[in-house]
């Protein structure tokens, strides 16, 4: 994919942009409701697909919760043949910047249901396990996403938030289709992961790569970006942001040069 920022990986069957773009900051404070101006989210969102050609959109139905799922939709549907919708489910929020896991498959399976709605689409490209609920077995949490995954409703399958070890165990039930951990330069303990992903040729796709913003002062992004792109073609990091100008910058920080490597 000529001119994709950050050069192209291939996640979820699709070839998409390395540098993705995570939504979790199109809402209001708290990751809790709507956004102050739902219209500069949209053109946003526009913004990153169309005028920064990622192709890697990333969201979550506890962003809002809902609100994003139903922003993307009014931004990009129907979403162009090349851009994949990564959403995820398995946490529930009961209040502003309140976060608890809920792996019960019944409400895995309404979750997916919902989302499928809330986007607009009939089978979901890339869904993942957005934390392991401990008061419910793993894999049985898994399993729930797998049923879903031979009923039609969802593509392919990730995880987020999970250890080397657990990874294995899901490849007992599924073919893992992306791990999603938290990495950034500040924070650099899921490197192990990091090599494990490689070893079985699953994309790893960092989220916090700036450090919910402590790594962007002073250009600082123009390194830490790069540091993660650097550590494999297996490597896809999904920054966030709600300022279009903190987005130009951003993938300005991760572009290629003329010889396709990153500066």
């Amino acid at each position: 994919m000529t001119g994709s920022p950050g050069g192209s990986i291939t996640i979820a069957g699709k070839t998409v942009s390395r540098l993705g773009f995570g939504t979790m900051r199109l809402t209001g404070p708290g990751t809790w409701g709507h956004p102050a101006d739902p219209v500069a989210a949209i053109g946003l969102l526009r913004g990153a697909v169309g005028e920064h050609r990622i192709t890697h959109i990333d969201t979550a139905d506890a962003y809002g919760p809902h609100t994003v799922e139903d922003l993307i939709r009014q931004a990009l549907h129907p979403y162009p043949e090349e851009v994949l919708i990564a959403t995820k489910v398995g946490m529930v929020r009961p209040a502003p910047n309140m976060w608890k896991p809920l792996g019960r498959p019944e409400f895995l399976r309404a979750t997916v249901e919902q989302s499928l709605r809330r986007l607009g689409v009939e089978c979901l490209d890339l869904c993942y396990l957005h934390r392991k609920d401990p008061t419910v077995p793993f894999l049985d949490q898994v399993g729930a996403l797998a049923e879903l995954q031979t009923e039609g409703k969802i593509a392919h399958i990730g995880l987020s938030k999970v250890t080397s070890e657990e990874i294995d165990a899901a490849f007992t039930l599924i073919r893992v289709a992306a791990v999603q951990n938290k990495l950034n330069q500040s924070l650099p303990g899921d490197l192990p992961t990091v090599e494990h992903c490689r070893a079985l040729g699953i994309p790893y796709v960092p989220y916090a790569p700036l450090g919910a913003g402590a790594l962007t002062s002073e250009g600082r992004a123009a390194k830490a970006l790069p540091w993660l792109l650097d550590l494999g073609g297996h490597v896809a990091p999904i920054p966030g942001t709600s300022s279009s100008r903190h987005l130009a910058e951003i993938v300005e920080a991760v572009k290629s040069d003329s010889a396709g490597g990153i500066r």
